[in-house]
């Protein structure tokens, strides 16, 4: 019985350990820059920036209050030095059709083939007739 305790305890034991070695606490990253308004009617400002090279931006408001068409419209952009040392960038829009970021390394689509193109032309100057 002893033993079983024994070996159950040791067996505990082992798997209590740290399953990784631990690692110093990093250093503090300072902010350089903060700043943010907010206004009564929802509209709002922001700016950060910090001491390793990330920076941020962003300004929004609520478009078309109180109606069926109401959105919350915003605009910004953000960037940040990678571990290879390349500054990413990446400028953005979200309102009602959604959130449109563009930057130099993000993949653009191929453009649309002529013959595609001329199809959708033809579809949309030709609409079919709706059967009841």
């Amino acid at each position: 019985m002893k033993t079983a305790v024994l070996i159950l305890a040791l067996a505990a034991l082992a798997y209590a350990r740290p399953q990784q070695p631990l690692q110093a606490t990093p250093k503090p990253i300072a902010i350089l820059k903060l700043a943010s308004d907010v206004q009564p009617d929802g509209s709002f400002t922001y700016e950060y920036e910090t001491e390793n090279g990330i920076k941020a931006d962003a300004r929004g408001a609520l478009n078309n209050a109180g109606t069926e068409n109401e959105a919350l419209v915003q605009q910004g952009s953000f960037s940040f030095v990678a571990d290879d040392g390349v500054t990413y960038s990446v400028t953005w829009v979200a309102d009602e059709n959604g959130f449109q970021p563009q930057g130099a390394h993000l993949p653009v689509p191929p453009p649309i083939p002529e013959d595609i193109l001329k199809s959708l032309e033809y579809n949309a100057a030709h609409p079919e007739e709706e059967k009841n």
